[in-house]
Protein backbone atom coordinates (compact mmCIF):
# COMPACT_ATOMS: atom_id res chain seq x y z
CA UNK A 1 0.00 0.00 0.00
CA UNK A 2 1.45 3.70 -1.36
CA UNK A 3 1.87 5.90 1.14
CA UNK A 4 0.48 10.08 1.12
CA UNK A 5 3.36 12.58 0.68
CA UNK A 6 1.90 13.95 3.59
CA UNK A 7 2.37 10.77 5.70
CA UNK A 8 5.91 10.53 4.22
CA UNK A 9 7.17 14.07 5.11
CA UNK A 10 5.45 13.61 8.44
CA UNK A 11 8.27 11.07 9.60
CA UNK A 12 10.80 12.42 7.45
CA UNK A 13 10.23 15.88 9.57
CA UNK A 14 9.88 13.50 12.88
CA UNK A 15 13.29 12.09 12.47
CA UNK A 16 15.14 15.20 11.25
CA UNK A 17 14.36 17.16 14.55
CA UNK A 18 14.66 13.82 16.64
CA UNK A 19 18.26 13.72 14.43
CA UNK A 20 19.50 17.55 15.02
CA UNK A 21 18.31 17.27 18.75
CA UNK A 22 20.62 14.36 19.35
CA UNK A 23 22.97 16.69 17.21
CA UNK A 24 22.86 19.42 19.53
CA UNK A 25 23.39 16.97 22.52
CA UNK A 26 26.37 15.57 20.92
CA UNK A 27 27.92 19.28 19.67
CA UNK A 28 27.40 20.02 24.02
CA UNK A 29 29.51 17.37 24.98
CA UNK A 30 27.37 16.20 28.14
CA UNK A 31 27.28 19.88 29.43
CA UNK A 32 23.90 20.83 30.56
CA UNK A 33 24.84 24.76 30.20
CA UNK A 34 25.97 24.32 26.55
CA UNK A 35 23.32 22.34 25.15
CA UNK A 36 20.81 24.57 26.90
CA UNK A 37 22.91 28.20 25.31
CA UNK A 38 23.25 26.03 22.01
CA UNK A 39 19.17 25.38 21.69
CA UNK A 40 18.55 29.09 22.95
CA UNK A 41 20.81 30.65 20.19
CA UNK A 42 18.28 29.24 17.45
CA UNK A 43 16.07 31.30 16.62
CA UNK A 44 14.02 32.13 13.54
CA UNK A 45 16.66 33.73 11.28
CA UNK A 46 19.52 31.02 12.31
CA UNK A 47 21.04 29.68 9.10
CA UNK A 48 23.01 26.83 8.89
CA UNK A 49 26.52 28.23 9.15
CA UNK A 50 24.89 29.18 12.51
CA UNK A 51 24.47 26.02 13.59
CA UNK A 52 27.21 23.61 15.25
CA UNK A 53 29.36 21.27 12.85
CA UNK A 54 27.06 17.94 14.53
CA UNK A 55 23.63 19.78 13.78
CA UNK A 56 25.19 21.02 10.14
CA UNK A 57 25.58 17.00 9.43
CA UNK A 58 22.89 16.08 11.04
CA UNK A 59 20.88 18.36 8.60
CA UNK A 60 22.75 16.87 5.37
CA UNK A 61 21.93 13.69 6.11
CA UNK A 62 18.40 14.71 6.68
CA UNK A 63 17.74 15.96 3.47
CA UNK A 64 19.28 13.08 1.59
CA UNK A 65 17.59 10.14 3.67
CA UNK A 66 14.65 12.89 2.74
CA UNK A 67 15.21 12.59 -0.88
CA UNK A 68 16.29 8.80 -0.16
CA UNK A 69 12.89 7.98 1.42
CA UNK A 70 10.63 10.01 -1.30
CA UNK A 71 12.19 8.11 -4.30
CA UNK A 72 11.76 4.45 -2.56
CA UNK A 73 7.63 5.79 -1.80
CA UNK A 74 6.81 6.04 -5.02
CA UNK A 75 7.36 10.37 -5.35
CA UNK A 76 9.54 11.75 -8.38
CA UNK A 77 11.94 14.36 -6.96
CA UNK A 78 13.08 16.57 -9.84
CA UNK A 79 14.81 19.65 -10.42
CA UNK A 80 12.87 23.14 -9.99
CA UNK A 81 12.38 23.93 -13.22
CA UNK A 82 10.48 20.24 -14.08
CA UNK A 83 8.35 20.92 -11.55
CA UNK A 84 7.71 24.34 -12.92
CA UNK A 85 7.09 23.54 -16.04
CA UNK A 86 4.79 20.94 -15.06
CA UNK A 87 2.76 23.34 -12.94
CA UNK A 88 -0.96 24.09 -14.07
CA UNK A 89 -1.49 27.43 -15.62
CA UNK A 90 -4.00 29.75 -13.97
CA UNK A 91 -7.04 31.01 -16.22
CA UNK A 92 -6.72 33.42 -18.49
CA UNK A 93 -9.48 35.52 -16.78
CA UNK A 94 -6.74 35.43 -13.79
CA UNK A 95 -3.98 37.59 -13.03
CA UNK A 96 -1.03 35.46 -12.66
CA UNK A 97 0.22 35.16 -8.74
CA UNK A 98 2.96 37.01 -7.70
CA UNK A 99 6.35 35.83 -7.82
CA UNK A 100 8.77 35.96 -5.44
CA UNK A 101 11.51 38.46 -5.37
CA UNK A 102 14.34 35.73 -5.22
CA UNK A 103 16.32 34.05 -3.05
CA UNK A 104 18.38 36.33 -0.48
CA UNK A 105 15.59 39.66 -0.75
CA UNK A 106 13.40 40.44 1.78
CA UNK A 107 9.82 40.43 1.23
CA UNK A 108 8.35 44.30 0.44
CA UNK A 109 6.24 45.55 2.97
CA UNK A 110 3.62 47.86 1.90
CA UNK A 111 2.54 50.45 5.18
CA UNK A 112 -0.19 53.09 5.21
CA UNK A 113 2.16 55.86 7.00
CA UNK A 114 0.84 59.63 7.37
CA UNK A 115 3.42 62.18 5.49
CA UNK A 116 5.12 63.96 8.09
CA UNK A 117 3.94 66.66 9.53
CA UNK A 118 4.71 69.68 7.78
CA UNK A 119 6.53 73.04 9.63
CA UNK A 120 4.64 76.29 10.37
CA UNK A 121 3.01 78.10 7.75
CA UNK A 122 3.76 81.47 7.52
CA UNK A 123 5.80 83.59 10.17
CA UNK A 124 5.38 82.75 13.98
CA UNK A 125 2.20 85.39 15.71
CA UNK A 126 3.14 87.83 17.36
CA UNK A 127 6.55 89.06 15.79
Amino acid sequence: MSRSATDVMHDVIVSAVLDAVAAFRQAAGGVPNALVRDIGAVHPNTTLADLPEPVRAAVAASVRAAFTRLQKEGYAVAPAATARAAAPRPAAGRPAPRTPRGPGKPPVVETKRRPPPRGPKGPPRGS
